[in-house]
């Protein structure tokens, strides 16, 4: 979080050699307290300039004495932080006499190599005290020796680098504001920006608020007095109204920078004019959401769910409760958590393989081993076996596996309505569809397939490939009873895979990609005396061990032999023309 810059109240020449001028001044910025410091510079004509030159004259009328010099220092200290600029030996002078109550020096640009200076200052101890460095007109290597020179001679407790020239008028192109971020990454010390602008104009109160959001850390502002006139360093100065002009809108920028990362007006903002998810198209209950195809994004004057709020719904598998028409929001209460059931479908009329359901898999009937590992399957509800009225099934209710397991008798022939009267009776709204013939089904696969249903919002979820009897399929109670409507009298209902997959108008299929690890040329359906033996051989070989589906896969792959054993043997449905074609003609709605 970028920090309000600490401020040197530049009092330079103003005072003109004046000492009432400059104890007023010092009065008039006393109210200036906490984060600012004030600079001096005391001056000697005899230790900075020989009598020949221009300025000799001025700096005799700039001169203060050592006592005076007492009593200016004295006076600010009580409110500010005392610096001083250095250019002679007068200076180290009055540094020295006042040295406890010297917060920090500063070398001009121009005295930076004066050795006379630096080394009559080594003598002190200034471990106190913070250095500045105007590093004006100087090279990088230049500074970089500089740096090294005066931390070796000086010690100072901290040294920081000033950015910024005099020159009259001084440009705002002059002003080195280029140069902040170079010289703060190249060097890594605090900056100190001292703008000499117009003290007058507009970017006197902007440009230090530019530099110190491009990194700078102190910023130097010349003062002086508007009620009286003053000789020298006027034209940077700024006046008791125009630094508080700057200070107050330092103050403003300062909280804007400081403010909470959201404020209660942005807030009410968005909140007013969001473009929230309303529907697209009549829902019904028992619908999932597919944010994509089903909500479109208006400004509403209904309160809804935000776009993530649904997901997050979604994530935990809730499902609509009621119809929602055209251009609804959606709350919270439209949604409840979806009833996941797994429906193992089994019957006792197998012609292939005479009651397989009962044919045992190492000791368990194959439907109990079905029905073992369906009860692994983590965030359903219920697990169901679901068979006929027919007097036949009736033994397979001493064949539940567990009292946890549902039993379910329904119509003979209409598997369709038969799945519809078990979702009813154990008030489903998903179902995991099974049947018995599939031993191996696997956690992995029903949360992999469940988690993708609900995110997408999807009617129907298939894995696209998946060893023979291992993939599963989802859908929506809804979905089925809408299908069902077109099929009063389903012929081919055991098919019930046709039904979804040949009608994408009706229903909202998603096929995916199962991970790698499924997709295999293993057939794990009983249909066939050799799926049977190649189940005993897998269960021989991993019995005593919690095994899942990876586990059977990972053993057919070390032993190609005994996956052999069945590798013949084909599903009609995806071999038989005849009946393909049969299924593709009955199983499309006509309207």
């Amino acid at each position: 979080m970028i920090e309000a810059p600490y401020i040197i109240l530049e009092l330079a020449n103003t005072h003109g050699g004046d000492k009432t001028y400059m104890h007023s001044l010092i009065d008039t910025f006393a109210a200036y307290q906490g984060n600012y410091g004030m600079k001096f510079q005391p001056l000697s004509p005899d230790t900075l300039a020989t009598l020949d030159f221009q300025w000799y004259p001025v700096y005799e009328t700039l001169y203060f004495t050592p006592q005076e010099w007492h009593e200016i220092i004295q006076l600010a200290k009580q409110t500010k932080d005392v610096w001083i600029d250095l250019f002679d030996l007068y200076g180290v002078q009055i540094v020295s006499e006042n040295l406890p109550n010297i917060h920090g020096i500063k070398f001009q640009s121009s005295v930076l190599h004066n050795e006379e200076v630096i080394s009559a200052l080594s003598s002190l101890d200034l471990t106190h005290c913070r250095v500045i460095l105007n590093i004006a007109a100087q090279e990088i290597e230049v500074i970089e020796q500089r740096i090294d020179y005066i931390k070796q001679q000086l010690n100072p407790k901290e040294l920081l680098l000033e950015i910024g020239f005099q020159a009259y008028p001084t440009e705002l192109s002059d002003s080195g504001l280029s140069k902040i971020k170079q010289i703060k990454e190249t060097f890594g010390l605090p900056i100190v920006f001292a703008d000499h602008i117009d003290g007058t104009a507009t970017d006197s109160i902007y440009l230090p608020i530019m530099a110190w959001l491009q990194g700078a850390d102190v910023l130097e502002k010349h003062v002086m007095l508007s009620d009286r006139e003053t000789k020298y360093d006027h034209f940077s100065s700024q006046t008791p109204e125009t630094f508080k002009a700057f200070t107050e809108t330092l103050g403003n920028y300062a909280a804007a920078m400081h403010a909470d990362f959201i404020n209660p007006r942005e807030r009410d903002y968005l909140q007013k004019t969001v473009m929230i998810p309303v529907v697209r198209q009549p829902l019904n209950a028992g619908d999932l959401i597919d944010i994509r195809n089903d909500l479109f994004f208006r400004r509403s004057g209904k309160e809804g769910l935000t776009l993530d709020e649904i997901k997050a719904l979604q994530e935990q598998r809730m499902i609509l409760t009621k119809r929602k028409a055209l251009n609804d929001t959606l709350v919270v209460e439209d949604f409840t958590e979806a009833k996941v059931g797994v429906i193992v479908a089994c019957r006792m009329k197998s012609s292939r393989l005479k009651e397989k359901a009962l044919l045992p898999i190492g000791d368990l009937p194959s439907v109990e081993f079905c029905l073992r590992n369906a009860l692994k399957f983590k965030g359903v509800h219920r697990v169901i076996l679901a068979t006929s009225t027919e007097e036949q099934d009736q033994i397979l209710e001493q064949h539940t596996f567990d009292p946890k397991v549902g039993f379910y008798q329904g119509h003979p022939e209409d598997v369709m309505q038969r799945y519809i009267d078990v979702c009813e009776a154990f008030d489903l709204d998903v179902v995991v569809r099974i049947t018995a013939d599939m031993p191996f089904v696997d956690d992995e696969i029903c949360s992999f397939l469940l988690d993708a249903h609900f995110k997408s919002g999807a009617a129907y979820t298939v894995g696209t490939d998946a060893a023979v009897g291992v993939n599963l399929e989802i859908f929506n109670v809804s979905c089925l009873k809408r299908i069902k409507a077109y099929f009063p009298n389903a012929e081919y209902s055991e098919y019930m895979t046709w039904y979804f997959q040949n009608n994408p108008d009706h229903v909202r299929i998603q096929k995916i990609d199962l991970p790698s690890i499924f997709v295999r040329p293993y057939r794990l359906t009983l249909d066939y005396e050799e799926d049977l033996t190649l189940f005993n051989e897998i269960h021989q070989a991993l019995a005593g061990t919690a095994y899942t589906l990876r586990d059977v896969i990972n053993y057919l792959d070390q032993h190609p032999a005994i996956a052999a054993i069945n590798s013949h043997l084909t599903l009609k449905y995806k071999t038989d023309q005849a009946l393909i074609d049969l299924l593709n003609t009955h199983t499309r709605i006509k309207l």
